[in-house]
């Protein structure tokens, strides 16, 4: 009589098919989630399965080996991209309060919002830079590795009926006027206004496999580490100090923290209740 097997059992099998189907999505299209938590991505595979008839995770990476053009489809399944604009306010305030007054030290500025999903983190920065007067010296560079995130992202398009949450969050983020000014209505969505997208570089990175591109003053990567294990959010925060100027902010999302990391100390915090570290003098 074959022993039953038990749902501990069940999940472990399902964690290990998981991780095959990743070894084989890097083999196969040089994506990298292999480092990826497997307990964030479990929700995640049972989505994509069910929307591609799939019975196991090896049912769905047989169908993403053989079809390319269903892992282009299934992609959005392996990241995250859920945001809203000025999400955490508070982050963004500090940012206008204790940032914001160093940035303008430097004639020009460069800043990396790393893994920006859909694009609301970066359009929120840009226009936070353009009411404190620095947009038109900065230059943000917003990274992901979703192709349809990215062009999402340079879009400017957002739903409509998220556009009052935003509003709210705008408002409480120390926000100069109405987030009005800076949308137009179309198409039971709003689309925001092209002069803030001038000075921002959207561009296909992956944290996992990618280096350092250029120098910059402010990496913004938020509520993306919480989805890696502990060797790619090293490698992660590895870059980023790389990437910053002397002294430069590092911003992390709300439950993500540089605590117990090999580079701990190569950061100080600067504003702790927002998750802002600044890089140590070497």
């Amino acid at each position: 009589m074959v022993p039953e097997v038990t749902r501990d059992q069940e999940t472990e099998l399902f964690d290990m098919e998981v991780r095959l189907l990743l070894e084989a999505v890097y083999l196969r299209y040089h994506y990298d989630f292999r480092d990826y938590a497997v307990s964030s991505l479990r929700r995640r595979m049972r989505h994509a399965m069910a929307r591609f008839d799939c019975a196991r995770p090896s049912d769905l990476q047989h169908r993403l080996l053989h079809e390319p053009d269903l892992f282009a489809q299934a992609l959005q399944y392996f990241t995250v991209q859920v945001s809203e604009m000025f999400r955490d306010p508070g982050y963004f305030l500090a940012l206008r309060e204790h940032v914001v007054p160093v940035l303008r030290t430097y004639p020009s500025i460069k800043l990396w919002v790393a893994g920006c999903s859909t694009g609301e983190e970066v359009w929120s920065l840009a226009i936070l830079l353009a009411e404190e007067e620095l947009l038109e010296r900065a230059l943000i560079y917003a990274t992901d590795i979703n192709p349809e995130a990215l062009q999402a992202a340079e879009s400017g398009t957002f739903a409509l009926d998220r556009v009052a949450q935003f509003s709210r969050n705008y408002l409480a983020a120390g926000g100069r006027a109405s987030l009005s000014d800076y949308y137009t209505s179309a198409y039971q969505g709003v689309v925001f206004d092209r002069r803030l997208k001038k000075q921002v570089v959207f561009a296909d990175h992956s944290l996992a496999t990618d280096s350092v591109f250029s120098e910059v003053h402010m990496v913004s990567c938020r509520n993306v580490l919480i989805y890696f294990n502990r060797d790619l959010q090293d490698r992660a925060v590895g870059l980023f100090r790389d990437a910053l100027v002397h002294r430069g902010f590092l911003g992390l999302g709300s439950k993500e923290s540089l605590q117990f990391g090999t580079h701990a100390r190569e950061f100080e915090q600067f504003v702790p209740a927002q998750r802002l570290y600044r890089k140590v003098a070497a």
